[in-house]
């Protein structure tokens, strides 16, 4: 019994195609004009991941029309050079390809065709899989809630005299989400900021505006030009996350030159009391020369906005409306977060101490943008007057 026959690699290069331009799995199954069935099992082996997916094979290899040609030159005994001549090929070429499949007497076009594509996809090894002492320490950072592109950079650094213990974030993103690489547990991709077992190729999000009414709010605009280049700290930009069905929320505040951040916890609801009263908590925490300015959107829990002013003396500055890119390193420290807080769940039952321990595992993961020093290094800088690592993004 040999089994169910493979479909073409053109009908699969089809498929892919029509995924790498945005149609959905249904729609390009129907461009590649297959049934349902095939395309969400190609979609899900490779993981989400295009870049392990079929392409129209290159000009340097050969096809099936020139290995019919070659199979017939050697018929009529014509010599390797006529026919390489015939074909626009080098004469090693076809030499190299009658040698690998059987000899002049027993070259067969078809059977040397389909040898060559099986030697063509055959996988390699996972550099993560051929080195356990790299693997073993790349699922501990994952663990940590490190992101591949993290552990990859902080590879560099640790490991700076052994080439052996680098990896790239890409081949850590394909070692979790390809089937059959043997390297990382697909469990592990819970661990990725996104939480999905599969990469998706399009990603199409609706941002929903919120109508508010702030009195006497100050726009954004007026802020300090000091706080956009991230070069005086003690700007912050704050924010909420949501729970389940909006009944619930965490306060967050994250300082834009270090990414120092702050959760503000509250259990007992997010209107614009609660959060006047956690905000001047948190703010009066903090040294002096880290209280210049904060940066929100226009969600009504901060109708109290000039009272956490008047206790804290800390301006209050809000963005545009539908601008969340005014708050950039807030919205990112969100993105963070939601590995710990996902979408949908009841935020309540996370005590104050939860929210701590969360913010000291934030603060201490290594960040690019700081030049691989964490959070709570670089705020340690600044407070012994040390100017502080950023960028301007």
């Amino acid at each position: 019994m040999t089994g169910r026959a493979q479909l073409p690699r053109a009908v699969r290069i089809t498929f892919w195609d029509g995924i790498r331009s945005g149609l959905s799995l249904r729609q390009a199954c129907h461009a590649a004009g297959i049934s349902h069935g095939p395309g969400p099992a190609w979609f899900r082996q490779a993981g989400g991941v295009i870049g392990n997916a079929p392409r129209p094979l290159s000009n340097r290899f050969l096809s099936l029309c020139e290995r019919e040609e070659i199979s017939r030159g050697l018929t009529a005994r014509r010599p390797y050079r006529r026919i390489a001549a015939d074909l626009g090929r080098s004469p090693s070429t076809i030499k190299r390809e009658v040698d690998n499949n059987g000899g002049r007497h027993r070259y067969r076009a078809v059977a040397a065709d389909r040898a060559a594509r099986e030697r063509a996809r055959r996988p390699k090894t996972a550099k993560l899989a051929a080195h356990p002492e790299l693997r073993d320490w790349v699922q501990t950072a994952l663990l940590q809630r490190w992101s591949p592109r993290q552990i990859a950079l902080t590879l560099n650094t640790v490991f700076a005299d052994r080439p052996e213990m680098r990896v790239s974030h890409e081949t850590i993103y394909q070692s979790i989400y390809v089937q059959g690489r043997g390297a990382l547990r697909r469990e592990l991709a819970v661990c990725l900021r996104t939480g999905r077992d599969l990469r998706k190729p399009t990603r199409q999000t609706q941002a929903a505006a919120r109508s508010s009414r702030i009195p006497d709010l100050v726009p954004i605009a007026q802020r300090p030009p000091e706080a956009d280049d991230r070069r005086v700290p003690g700007h912050w930009e704050g924010d909420l996350i949501l729970g389940r069905g909006n009944r619930s929320a965490i306060g967050t505040l994250v300082e834009r030159s270090t990414r120092f951040c702050l959760l503000l916890h509250l259990p007992n609801g997010h209107d614009a009391i609660a959060v006047r009263d956690r905000m001047i908590e948190a703010i009066r925490s903090l040294p002096t020369q880290l209280r210049r300015s904060l940066t929100w959107d226009r969600g009504t829990e901060m109708a109290r906005h000039a009272e956490i002013t008047l206790a804290t003396d800390m301006a209050i500055y809000f963005c545009d409306p539908r601008s969340p890119w005014q708050r950039g390193s807030n919205e990112n420290t969100n993105g963070l977060l939601r590995q710990y807080f996902p979408k949908g769940t009841d935020l309540a039952v996370h005590t104050a101490e939860d929210l701590a321990t969360v913010a000291a595992q934030l603060n201490s993961r290594p960040r690019e943008t700081l030049g691989m020093l964490t959070p709570a290094q670089s705020l340690t800088r600044v407070l012994s007057h040390q100017p502080p690592v950023a960028t301007t993004t």
